[in-house]
């Protein structure tokens, strides 16, 4: 069975800055005929990157169907498609829905992955989000309000109880109610960061604790487009609580002076 040439392009639009998106993202965009792209997240800036003559399609007010139909009509025109996502279509893009749309039409896709927003916001504040002894995994996940429902199994507590650095994504109009939920284990002093819009114009960044950061979240009026880091990891001096910051000053054991390479 022959695998179709891919004319539709997955492409990470990365965190919003027009400079942090890859080499290849460029390309596609510079030679696409149709550009999808989420107005919600993707900076216009991004944009910048697409031919003069490229047709440019705003999806935030259409449905996976309308989507696909669009990709699916442009394949059949002979037009090549880049489909923007905001960050990396690994996570939280609908990648799923869309490709198994397209290959029940027949249509061939790749994709191109691109700068997550969790990682801008942590560059943003300069934290490393694995500091030895203090915290060596990261739990992306997110909330249920107005989505699909969560796998059973995968409740916040369950997560919170690892003390993991923790990244909620689609959660910031219930920062109070988390912070609530996150309290018994990770502790009123732990650090949060929130980090708003990563790279674009309006970028907001908030450092915080998980008994302070709901009222800078409300006194900023933050609705859409953030990022919520909680753990140890994102401690610094600068903290009201020293033993936080202190444990994270852990080396790593690879890096090391002395040991044996």
């Amino acid at each position: 069975m022959s695998v179709p040439r891919p004319t539709v392009h997955f492409v990470g639009a990365g965190p919003g800055a027009a400079d942090l998106i890859t080499l290849r993202a460029a390309r596609l965009l510079a030679e696409a005929d149709v550009v999808l792209y989420p107005g919600t997240y993707v900076d216009a800036a991004v944009l910048g990157h697409c031919r003069p003559d490229a047709h440019l399609v705003d999806t935030q007010r259409l449905d996976l169907d309308q989507i696909t139909a669009a990709m699916v009509e442009a394949h059949a025109a002979g037009r090549d498609v880049v489909r923007l996502t905001s960050g990396d279509p690994s996570l939280y893009s609908a990648l799923h829905e869309q490709t198994r749309r397209l290959d029940a039409a027949g249509v061939g896709w790749d994709v191109t992955p691109g700068v997550p927003a969790y990682a801008a916001a942590a560059a943003l504040v300069g934290n490393e989000l694995t500091v030895p002894l203090v915290a060596q995994s990261v739990v992306l996940t997110r909330t249920q309000a107005r989505s699909t429902a969560m796998p059973e199994g995968e409740s916040l507590a369950a997560f919170a109880a690892t003390g993991a650095t923790l990244v909620l994504h689609l959660a910031i109009t219930r920062t109070r109610e988390l912070m609530a939920e996150l309290a018994p284990s990770y502790g009123e002093g732990c650090p949060v960061v929130v980090v708003h819009r990563a790279t674009q114009p309006g970028e907001v960044v908030l450092r915080g604790t998980v008994g302070s950061i709901a009222d800078q979240v409300e006194a900023a009026g933050l609705r859409q487009a953030a990022v919520i880091l909680v753990g140890a990891a994102l401690a610094n001096p600068t903290l009201a609580d020293p033993t936080l910051a202190d444990a994270a000053a852990g080396e790593s054991w690879l890096y090391a002076s002395g040991r044996n390479r």
